[in-house]
């Protein structure tokens, strides 16, 4: 079984300037995911998945799973509109050479738990893989409540792992908790900005970006060491970072600024329309904290 313990930031799509996927980009910030310390990768919606053509998101899971060489796991998300098109893509990274599978509900047709129970069933069903069930209400779709995620679990077994991002999302993890007896497996995606109070109640592991990677995954170290003067070092301006966006969109407009700054990323190409941009007092400000950030790191 993969063990998903730890770190597995969600890597961000690189863009050349005609919004083509950069592929070499992709690959360094691969590279980058392992000098930082973390255990896995992971192809997902911060991703800028639900912008990606279904050839693309084919190709870039193939190719994630090669540019990764055994270094860590690989988890590639495959929720779609529908079970069948939700089947194909598990299917396929399955045949790639994925360690897991993560899915959405669909997100344009509001399904009751039966619904989702099938959806969730049939993906299952496909493939050998675990599956992450990502509740992620807080960008797009409905909450699922706790009671239903736990089913899926005594239905299907240790296979069913969970990222619940509904908000608020602490309550939810120890609901989980408390339904599962402390069987389940749940990795949290706050981007940093609620790792401590969520690793408090109990998770396996933290899905965060990669622009700030190496501050996550000090963190994660501090958590798991009981290390509270650098946890609370450090988290303070985790937070802060993130309080300067808003919703998915604001997430990747600082996620790309600094992948820019500090020479990673081209450029800070998202694929439009996008919700949220930097204005230039935001940049300053996000500027300033990355560098105070700095300085506790190193």
């Amino acid at each position: 079984m993969t063990d998903l313990h730890g770190v597995h930031p969600v890597l961000h799509m690189p863009y050349l300037d005609n919004e083509e996927i950069d592929y070499d980009t992709l690959g360094a910030e691969v590279d980058h995911v392992y000098t930082c310390g973390a255990q896995g990768i992971v192809f997902a919606l911060a991703s800028e998945l639900l912008r990606l053509t279904e050839v693309e998101r084919k190709q870039v899971a193939k190719f994630l799973v090669h540019a990764n060489r055994g270094r860590g796991s690989v988890t590639v998300s495959v929720g779609a509109e529908s079970t069948y098109v939700a089947v194909q893509y598990a299917r396929h990274a399955e045949e790639v050479g994925a360690s897991a599978v993560m899915a959405i509900p669909p997100v344009t047709t509001t399904l009751d738990e039966a619904g989702l129970r099938s959806y969730y069933r049939g993906i299952l069903a496909a493939v050998d893989l675990p599956l992450v069930v990502q509740d992620a209400s807080a960008y797009v779709g409905r909450p699922m409540s706790a009671t239903f995620q736990s089913s899926l679990l005594a239905d299907h077994g240790d296979r069913v792992l969970f990222k619940p991002e509904a908000s608020p999302v602490g309550p939810l993890i120890t609901a989980l908790n408390a339904e599962t007896g402390g069987r389940a497996r749940i990795l949290e995606g706050s981007g940093g900005a609620m790792l401590v109070e969520n690793y408090r109640r109990g998770i396996a592991g933290t899905m965060p970006g990669t622009d700030i990677l190496p501050a996550i995954v000090s963190l994660w170290k501090a958590l798991e060491a009981g290390d509270d003067a650098r946890i609370y070092a450090i988290s303070p301006l985790i937070g802060a970072i993130q309080s300067l966006g808003a919703g998915l969109d604001g997430y990747l407009a600082i996620e790309k600024h600094l992948l820019k700054s500090h020479g990673l990323f081209r450029n800070t190409i998202v694929r439009g329309p996008a919700g949220f941009t930097l204005d230039a007092y935001s940049v300053r400000e996000l500027d300033r904290l990355y560098d105070r950030l700095q300085d506790i790191l190193f």
